[in-house]
């Protein structure tokens, strides 16, 4: 459990900040950056739910805050793939796999997509949408993390899905997909 009795304390005031094993790295570090963006990720799915995600969603939404925070822990704690004793929590298949069927479940729903979909619609659902985008720059800051750290190859994974994830759900908060708004491509051509 994590207790949080002083919110400041001027330790990172000069650019740096401390990370799951005790060093410092500077708030630059794409360690950083990358948890940063997971961060704003989760940030708009819990404006999502403030924005009216029903009930049954909103529960799916919320365990995934909670796994987003497991994520960024994992992200902060250095990794080693042959450590013994780990005590920070760290992705793996599973948490993929329960995105998945939370994907199965929600697509049920859904009408098959005959155009591309704009971002918005209800509240809830322009705030998925947000979400999804943001998720999709955290992969990418990840996975440049990851060209210069090793690291929990099923973080990227988890992101991946998540953004799927967060696509069908802005669909279903949308009344099902029924007021979707959908692309309507300029067909005209200049001379």
């Amino acid at each position: 459990m994590v207790t949080l009795s002083k919110i400041y304390t001027r330790t990172g005031d000069g650019g740096e900040t401390g990370i799951g094993d005790g060093s410092r790295v500077s708030k630059l570090d794409a360690r950083i950056v990358a948890g940063g963006s997971v961060d704003e990720a989760n940030t708009h799915i819990g404006l999502a739910i403030a924005h009216g995600a029903e009930s049954a969603l909103a529960a799916v939404l919320t365990t995934i805050q909670q796994r987003l925070f497991d994520l960024g822990a994992d992200i902060t704690c250095p990794w080693d793939p042959d450590a013994k004793e780990d005590f920070c929590p760290r992705m793996a298949p599973r948490h993929t796999e329960w995105l998945e069927q939370q994907i199965d479940a929600l697509n049920a729903r859904l009408q098959p997509l005959q155009s591309f979909i704009l971002p918005g619609g209800s509240p809830a659902a322009a705030h998925l949408h947000t979400a999804r985008s943001v998720c999709r720059r955290a992969e990418l800051d990840v996975l440049q993390f990851a060209q210069k750290t090793s690291i929990n190859p099923h973080i990227a994974v988890y992101l991946n899905r998540l953004s799927d994830f967060l696509f069908v759900a802005a669909r279903c908060s949308n009344n099902d997909g029924q007021d979707d708004v959908l692309w309507e491509p300029d067909k005209t051509t200049d001379s």
